[in-house]
């Protein structure tokens, strides 16, 4: 791994931020037609998928898995809880706190739309290989850890 910096020679071409904004809300703007008619956005889809993984999890925690802040993810966890898709319950312990649990209706969502989501995904990422892909990942993942040590740090 280099420590010189990297400098794009195309400006706003070559620019990872640029790109990965970019490309971010294409794939976006594809999750959220495609789910229009389930009244769900691609955001509030992620943050009810990583219920849909850990079921009874609090506020906090469902914020880092889904890599949202604490006031974005209380709004999406209000819209959640209006449209019947989850339900809070007071934590045993300390009061303000609240687990969150899926609803029928959505365990139901999730099963009907996870398709969708793969199938955008392979939209996007048509024409790479497996190798690609997961290199993909790999360097996403790093972007994401060193931003996460940079922001720890200040």
């Amino acid at each position: 791994m280099t420590t010189e910096p990297i400098f794009n020679k195309n400006g706003l071409n070559d620019s990872l931020g640029f790109l990965l904004g970019v490309a971010y809300r294409k794939i976006s703007n594809s999750l959220s037609q495609r789910l229009k008619e389930y009244d769900i956005t691609p955001e509030q889809w992620s943050v009810l998928y990583r219920i849909y993984e850990q079921d009874g999890l609090i506020q906090k925690d469902i914020a880092a898995k889904a890599g949202k802040d604490k006031p974005t993810t209380t709004r999406i966890l209000d819209s959640l809880e209006s449209k019947q898709f989850i339900r809070k319950q007071v934590g045993q312990g300390d009061r303000r706190s609240f687990h969150i649990y899926m609803t029928d209706k959505g365990r139901s969502l999730i099963a009907e739309t996870v398709s969708i989501e793969q199938q955008t995904i392979r939209d996007a990422a048509a024409g790479l290989s497996q190798e690609q892909y997961d290199q993909l990942i790999t360097f996403l993942r790093g972007i994401i850890d060193n931003l996460t040590l940079t922001s720890e740090s200040e």
